[in-house]
């Protein structure tokens, strides 16, 4: 049974927590509507410390999950799972919790901002005492008692579940917690003001001093320099760093410090390896220190409202699958100004990873966005960009590359043949995973399906699923208005199995059959042609609208990773948790079997079924998707 006061009294409402917001707001409204200004109202500046301690959290969210600039700062190499992020997502209950207390306390004394100037050196220096004096030792003493047996247990283990420090585990904390914290933060607030020295700076200041504080202590990330302890060695007893309390999650007997190291140091429990492990971390962070991955899928970016589908952007959105939200239009203009900036500056980086059996598996992306792909003049541009990150991952020691989506399109460089033909020394395999891509596809077919229709049959995809298909005895009714391609296809197949090809350049030809194949993008009218019952099938980027009720629709071809997957806790687009592309996927089985040569080019249809009998060796496991039925 959990402890008393353990749960939050609103961790049942959801979403709908943030309306006990509302009196606040509505008295900010109601102060504007009957006075006409917004001047001393305290339920303003309550709201107003709200959104700028949350602000302050998600710029550390940010900060800690740029991996691009962190990496090599990082203490603890593992990933956030999405158990951790879960566990989580509402560590923004604390500033709910204290703009309660906040709003009572004003509510009772109203002139407590209204009568304060906006500085006070006095007030500085009386909240700075009372902090030093009262705070650090009341919270370390605290924090020892909740380290003891039943309080642990019940309370602060909660607290030490998350396996990697981020700035928002520092807000992850019972409610009995938070109440003792809200004591510690407002003694210094509270007693200066009682003392005849308040202002309105330190009413700001301190509660986003203080959660900054907090956040870098559990940001996970170095950014204290050793240099300045070795300048002025008594400072290393007043600030404590991410390396001292992520000394406190792995050996809890010792650093309980808030932010002063000197109360462990007179109470004897300051960890004698502090100094020592943050001089190292320190001055390796400027170095190239990081682990060279196993595997990098190299992705780009798909429009700009998905842009912000990213773990810097928003940690707990990129750990669902993508959908569009109304925020995320409030959030395009500047979306728009970062997607010009990446492209006269940025250089293709890292966005995510996770271990896989042992092994490194890392997310890179190039800077471009979707659209990008079919101007004519970026074409080069984006091929310099892709090669340049296959000739990095060569020089990493990378095993394995494949390519995501647009980035082995095959107008743009054949399939990923252009960077394996000029530079055939190459050590690292480049993959483009689409055997895997029409193994899925081709397997989501029941067995005893006679007849489909193809459109993009042209493409390597369509390709190798027409000449599969009809090794199957299965009539493949060919969307093309060029002859000439159709023929080419249809020769590549046995004698004995090209009369199961057949050219249509029509949709009207396939209003009988109930299997399609979607490789080329087609319209709601386009899909009125197929009867009713019609299952679609799909491997066209983006997916088509479900338009029909009376029809079924596929999801893109994916792959559910293994169970024993370690650190990942975003998703990959409109994937689900846990699901990555079939092209992802085939890259990862190529990296676990081993496989020495390119895939790179037209797909060899005899390797179909080899590489979708090793994924499910592997545990790599097929996404059912095929009887969705369409809700609108």
């Amino acid at each position: 049974m959990a402890g008393p006061l353990s749960a939050w009294p609103w961790e049942n409402l959801g979403i709908y927590k943030y309306l006990l917001y509302g009196p606040l707001l509505g008295k900010v409204l109601y102060t504007r509507t009957q006075e006409g200004s917004f001047k001393d109202d305290w339920c303003l500046h309550i709201l107003i410390i709200c959104i700028a301690r949350a602000f302050l959290h998600q710029l550390w969210n940010s900060f800690v999950n740029m991996l691009f600039l962190t990496r090599t700062r990082r203490i603890n190499r593992q990933g956030y799972d999405f158990k951790q992020i879960d566990k989580e997502w509402d560590w923004d209950n604390f500033i709910l919790l204290q703009a309660l207390i906040a709003s009572i306390s004003c509510y009772i004394y109203p002139p407590f901002i209204g009568n304060v100037p906006l500085w006070n050196t006095k007030g500085f220096i009386a909240i700075l005492t009372l902090h030093v004096g009262i705070s650090e030792p009341l919270y370390y003493w605290v924090h020892r008692c909740f380290h003891k047996g039943y309080l642990f247990t019940q309370y602060h283990s909660t607290h030490h579940s998350s396996p990697v420090l981020h700035p928002y585990t520092g807000a992850d904390a019972t409610f009995l917690e938070h109440l003792a914290l809200s004591t510690v933060i407002g003694i210094p607030i509270i007693g200066s003001h009682m003392m005849g020295y308040g202002s309105r700076s330190m009413i700001y200041g301190y509660p986003l001093a203080f959660d900054f504080l907090r956040c870098l202590g559990h940001s996970n990330v170095e950014v204290v320099p050793y240099q300045l302890f070795e300048t002025l060695p008594f400072l290393r007893y007043l600030l404590y760093t991410p390396t001292y309390h992520s000394l406190h999650h792995t050996d809890m007997g010792t650093n309980f410090c808030l932010f002063m190291p000197f109360f462990d140091a007179i109470w004897k429990t300051l960890n004698n390896k502090s100094w020592e492990l943050h001089k190292k971390l320190s001055s390796d962070a400027g170095k190239d220190r990081r682990t060279v991955p196993d595997f990098v899928f190299l992705a780009h970016v798909v429009d700009v409202t998905s842009s912000m589908h990213a773990p810097f952007v928003i940690r707990s959105f990129a750990s669902l699958p993508y959908q569009t939200r109304l925020f995320l239009l409030v959030s395009w203009p500047t979306a728009f100004i970062v997607l010009l900036m990446m492209w006269v500056w940025s250089k293709t980086f890292l966005v995510s990873f996770y271990n896989l059996r042992g092994r490194l598996h890392e997310t890179w992306s190039v800077p471009r966005f979707g659209f990008q792909y079919f101007l004519p003049f970026a074409k080069e541009g984006i091929n310099k960009h892709i090669e340049q990150a296959i000739l990095r991952a060569d020089r990493l020691g990378v095993k394995v590359i494949s390519l995501a989506a647009l980035n082995k399109n095959e107008a743009l460089n054949g399939g990923g043949t252009l960077f394996v033909n000029k530079h055939p020394n190459l050590r690292v395999r480049v993959v483009h995973g689409n055997t895997l891509t029409a193994a899925v596809i081709l397997n989501e077919i029941p067995k005893d399906v006679k007849e489909v229709f193809l459109t993009g049959a042209t493409s390597k995809l369509g390709r190798a699923i027409a000449l599969y298909l009809c090794r199957r005895r299965v009539r493949v009714l060919m969307l093309t208005s060029s002859t000439e391609r159709f023929e080419k296809i249809q020769k590549e197949a046995p004698l004995e199995y090209q009369s199961y090809f057949v050219q249509v350049t029509k949709y009207q030809a396939a209003r009988s059959c109930k299997t399609w194949i979607v490789g080329k993008w087609i319209t709601p009218r386009e899909q009125s042609w197929a009867p009713t019952g019609t299952h679609f099938h799909q491997f066209v980027v983006p997916p088509i609208l479900s338009f029909r009720r009376d029809c079924t629709y596929g999801d893109l071809a994916a792959m559910r990773l293994p169970d024993d997957v370690q650190g990942r806790g975003n998703c990959e687009y409109t994937m689900d948790r846990g699901v990555v592309h079939a092209c992802h996927a085939g890259g990862v089985v190529h990296l676990l079997e081993g496989w020495t040569h390119h895939e790179v080019g037209a797909l060899d249809v005899d390797r179909i079924d080899v590489v979708w009998n090793a994924a499910l060796k592997h545990g790599l496991k097929p996404v059912s998707n095929s009887t969705k039925q369409n809700s609108m």
